[in-house]
């Protein structure tokens, strides 16, 4: 590890960036800085230099500002309606309703879904961090269609691998597409986090609670996130009473 010096990484990352996304480039020039920060700090090698820590990162890409648009709602909601057992509806209906990754919307239990309370906790996620959530009236009605057509032994509200639930919202934005719905084929089920965050804040909740629900760590991360319509400030700004000084 010594003898690896900032020339070995510089052509490493530039190599990479002509086959992925710089966001990709930036995740592994990190965890490669980790690795030596691990040897130097709990492994006793404290002479030992990182040559990643003065290397020159990659731009980090603008965060998409996709959300829905004018009737593609609608369109997803009919292409959706196709797959048998209504599981793709339902999720993406929840995904919008909750702001749940797709990972987190495929683990959820039974036994994390408190009816009576309308909250659902979360104990798996990408930050490594479980939280509980509120359920909306509409999150409710979905995971309560969900559980009237789920097996009576089953334990997961949406019983699909991730692949075959990504292959299925694949054939859904085709079939909205062919249907008329123009642009819908480059929206991202994760999008649809986006959506769900502006809304929340939409709706007029603050910072902190929309946090506690989308999880997020990192307030920059959940500002990027979060997409409010111009158009939807304007009326709230000219229906606000504030007193000229």
């Amino acid at each position: 590890m010594a003898k690896i010096d900032a020339a070995v990484f510089s052509r490493y990352r530039d190599a990479r960036l002509k086959q992925v996304q710089p966001g990709t480039v930036i995740r592994e020039l990190g965890l490669l800085r980790s690795i030596f920060e691990m040897a130097r700090r709990e492994w006793g090698y404290t002479a030992l230099q990182n040559p990643i820590a003065g290397l020159r990162k990659p731009k980090a890409p603008e965060g998409r500002e996709r959300r829905l648009r004018p009737g593609e709602l609608q369109a997803l909601i009919e292409a959706c309606s196709t797959v048998g057992g209504s599981w793709l509806l339902h999720g993406f209906q929840l995904a919008i309703e909750t702001g749940l990754r797709r990972g987190e919307l495929l683990g959820i239990r039974w036994q994390h879904v408190n009816f009576d309370a309308a909250v659902l906790h979360v104990p798996f996620t990408k930050t490594d961090k479980a939280r509980t959530i509120p359920l909306t009236d509409r999150a409710a009605e979905i995971l309560t269609e969900r559980k009237a057509t789920s097996a009576s032994d089953a334990e997961y509200a949406f019983p699909v691998s991730a692949n075959a639930f990504r292959l299925a919202w694949e054939r859904c934005k085709r079939r909205a597409e062919r249907a008329g719905c123009i642009g819908i084929k480059e929206l991202r089920f994760h999008d649809l986090r986006h959506e769900a965050v502006s809304r929340f804040f939409e709706k007029g909740l603050n910072t902190a609670e929309v946090a506690s629900i989308s999880g997020h760590r990192d307030l920059r991360t959940l500002f990027r996130y979060t997409h409010l319509k111009p158009e939807d400030l304007v009326t709230k700004l000219r229906n606000s009473k504030v007193l000229a000084a």
